[in-house]
């Protein structure tokens, strides 16, 4: 049976004892938020690991796990850190032990585990009865100089054993293999990096106390994680992510291109973002492909065996293969952001976000730390030792009378010690010495040992005064762990790229998924539109509806933009592709646009990159705007040209040229330089030209030196020179003249 627990005393007084439920909720779920914060989720800044990693190492190295020694149950190793260290549950002991031993997961695993330890498609590992584990040679790193008086110990939960509050750890493994973990109100989110950048990176901290976050990214330039990939984060995010210890870095996946029959090609991924499992990556592929969301895309499949290999397949050979991943890293897990958060316990009880310096700079201080107390617990060794020696030499000189002494007398100790000045250390050793450890007694040797003590005795002293030494001894040591990890080893090379993410706009990847093919688009007097295939000259056989006419025609392509001016000032954008094809009579723009009741359609034109146009009002006020800046993605349009009622959008006009040419409904003719016109992107603009009465009735940008030109009710071309228009020419917004003779009543250009 169990034993018995008394219950808990009665409040002075008898009774219940009131206690206010807010105080005691508080108190309650603070002790609960402490406990995990501390106990369970943060990273110790030190040595970059939370208790149960800790304890699991330091189980290990009691069950003498070195790396060279044969492997153990796992189910061994679990039951002795539960029953020793860590009374949260064997699952989680073993959970945590499967994870230092992936070579996915940990940049540099701590554990090397023989059986089955899960793979990257998401797959657990076998039960803890059926694996078998040792530590691995980092893992000894973050051990080295345990059992030296390296680090505080504490007692266990039980407390019938000690264990360690921080391992002395000679890597800098907090950023090293990174730590991720969620506590209450808080959370750490750190991402691995390069062992060999990190001691680049920590020797120039040394050298230089008041670097740099920007100095230190030159060494450590961004995460290196176990699985590779691309990140395509921009350097001035990364250095504001490390100097903050806040922010995401943007992790791709590595692909390339093979040659496949036929004059085709396949894109091979051999990479894939962190902590994404390949086997759900291939599925949302599979998944998006089914739904029809993948339109470049014709077949995934894994042909993964120890490594990476996802095959995709494009829909067509002329697809491109840049576009098709582009697509694929938006909708997919291919690119992930891998959020930083350098939450951890500074000086082990601190919660605190840190930058990278800072981190850094704790692992610094730490090894420093353990640098001296090792060498004092070194030093109080050497004092010991000399004092045995020195008790020694005392046995050597006078052998038979130490022999006599212990044979005869009934207490030797106390004799030895009065007779030869000895301390009870001394007498002690003597007295434990083996008889025939007696023949081994060397004056020589034992002058040569006392003199190697006494030096080594003399430079620890030093190394202790000297804090310049005691750096110096550091540096030693991060380079000898730099040369054993460096970036021409298996482990030390650098795994994840860095690189600059194309420049490619949504309408590229839009425009990709649509066939390329020429089509001439129409549209009528009534705002029918529809688009004939090829390109049609001869339009003089179509037919409309009704009483209906032509309007506008042009070509295009199917991925071309179509824009359309309304005369309330709104620009709409729509897809050629989308357009009704020409077997029928087409379809009012107003089912594809949101144009308002009332409003009526100004111009329909092809959106051509980079071009500018003029745009003006009835009431005579416009302005340039580039074609680039009209382009909407949805149907409420975009407002382009703001408009004072009763005034509307009267017109829109290519601006390739050097001046305008603005006729009113008065029939004054007015011309003036083009860059007397701002460029906006939306706006009320400025008064182009000045009327008493009416409004502007067309407008035309033209290149001066080669003459304005209009179109007679015959349909010639007219050309006046420029010698000829000196009478027009002016400034914005006078008022003009009457056009030269000829000009058409239409009071039209065209």
């Amino acid at each position: 049976m169990g034993k018995s627990i008394a219950p808990p005393p009665a409040p002075p007084g008898g009774g219940v004892e009131s206690v206010n439920l807010r105080d005691a909720l508080e108190e309650r779920y603070l002790a609960y938020a402490l406990s995990t914060i501390m106990g369970r989720a943060l990273p110790d800044a030190r040595d970059g690991l939370k208790p149960v990693h800790r304890r699991i190492l330091y189980g290990m190295q009691i069950l003498r796990l070195d790396p060279a020694a044969p492997f153990k149950k796992c189910a061994k190793i679990v039951g002795d850190v539960m029953g020793s260290f860590h009374p949260h549950g064997d699952q989680a002991i073993y959970d945590a032990l499967v994870r230092l031993a992936q070579d996915f997961s940990s940049r540099y695993p701590l554990v090397d585990g023989q059986g089955n330890f899960g793979n990257i498609d998401g797959d657990s590992a076998a039960a803890y009865r059926y694996t078998e584990a040792r530590m691995t040679d980092v893992a000894r790193l973050l051990l080295e100089g345990i059992d030296e008086d390296a680090v505080d110990f504490r007692d266990n939960y039980s407390g019938d054993q000690q264990e360690p509050t921080v391992l002395p750890s000679a890597l800098p493994n907090l950023l090293a293999n990174g730590a991720q973990g969620i506590a209450v109100g808080m959370a750490t989110s750190i991402p691995p990096h390069n062992l060999a950048e990190l001691c680049d990176a920590a020797l120039y901290l040394i050298a230089h106390r008041d670097a740099t976050g920007d100095q230190l990214l030159t060494f450590a330039p961004g995460p290196d994680f176990p699985t590779g990939g691309v990140l395509v984060e921009p350097r001035a995010s990364i250095a504001e992510t490390y100097r903050t210890g806040r922010g995401a870095f943007r992790l791709r996946a590595r692909w390339s291109v093979e040659d496949a029959a036929r004059g085709g090609y396949v894109i091979v991924i051999t990479e894939i973002p962190y902590m994404v499992q390949k086997s759900r990556l291939i599925e949302k592929i599979a998944e998006l492909l089914n739904d029809k969301k993948l339109p470049l895309v014709a077949d995934v499949r894994d042909e993964s065996a120890e490594d990476v290999r996802i095959v995709i397949e494009p829909r067509a050979r002329t697809v491109d293969a840049g576009l098709l991943m582009e697509q694929l890293f938006k909708l997919t897990e291919l690119e992930t952001r891998f959020p930083m958060n350098m939450n951890v316990l500074v000086d082990g009880l601190v919660p605190r976000v840190v930058s990278f310096k800072e981190a850094l700079q704790q692992w610094l201080d730490h090894r420093r730390n353990v640098l001296l107390r090792r060498s004092r617990h070194r030093l109080a060794e050497i004092e010991r030792r000399l004092e045995v020696l020195a008790g020694m030499l005392i046995v050597f000189l006078n052998l038979d009378a130490v022999i006599a002494i212990i044979r005869e007398e009934e207490e030797p100790k106390d004799v030895l010690k009065a007779t030869f000045a000895l301390s009870d250390l001394q007498a002690n050793y003597i007295l434990d010495t083996r008889l025939r450890s007696l023949r081994r007694l060397e004056e020589m040797k034992l002058r040569g040992e006392h003199d190697d003590l006494t030096k080594e005795k003399r430079d620890i002293e030093g190394l202790l005064a000297d804090e310049v030494k005691q750096w110096k001894t550091i540096v030693g040591q991060i380079r000898e762990l730099k040369k054993k990890y460096g970036p021409e080893t298996a482990r030390g090379r650098r795994r994840t790229s860095i690189a600059e993410a194309p420049e490619i706009a949504e309408a590229d990847i839009a425009e990709a998924m649509v066939e390329r093919e020429p089509v001439t688009v129409v549209v009528s007097k009534k705002g029918w539109v529809r688009a004939l295939k090829g390109h049609v000259a001869d339009l003089t056989s179509l037919q409309f509806k009704g009483d209906d006419t032509l309007d506008v025609s042009f070509f295009a392509e199917t991925v071309s933009k179509i824009l359309v001016l309304s005369s309330d000032g709104k620009v709409f954008t729509l897809d050629a592709g989308k357009l009704p094809g020409g077997r029928s009579q087409g379809e009012p723009l107003r089912l594809m646009a949101d144009i308002a009741e009332g409003e009526t359609i100004v111009s329909v034109f092809l959106h051509c990159p980079g071009a500018r146009m003029l745009v003006a009002a009835s009431d005579g006020r416009g302005f340039l705007v580039s074609q680039d800046e009209m382009l909407g993605g949805t149907r409420k349009g975009k407002q382009l040209l703001n408009v004072d009622q009763p005034a509307t959008a009267a017109l829109i006009a290519p601006a390739f040229g050097d001046h305008v040419a603005v006729v009113g409904q008065n029939r004054k003719l007015l011309i003036f330089p083009l860059d007397q016109i701002p460029e906006m992107s939306r706006g009320k603009g400025v008064r182009l030209q000045k009327y008493k009465d009416g409004g502007v009735a067309d407008a035309k940008v033209f290149v001066l030196s080669e003459g304005l030109t209009w179109k007679d009710p015959a349909g010639r071309t007219i050309t006046v020179a420029a010698g000829d228009l000196t009478d027009w020419i002016g400034h914005r917004a006078e008022s003009g003249r009457l056009p030269p003779r000829g000009f058409p009543k239409s009071n039209k250009f065209t």
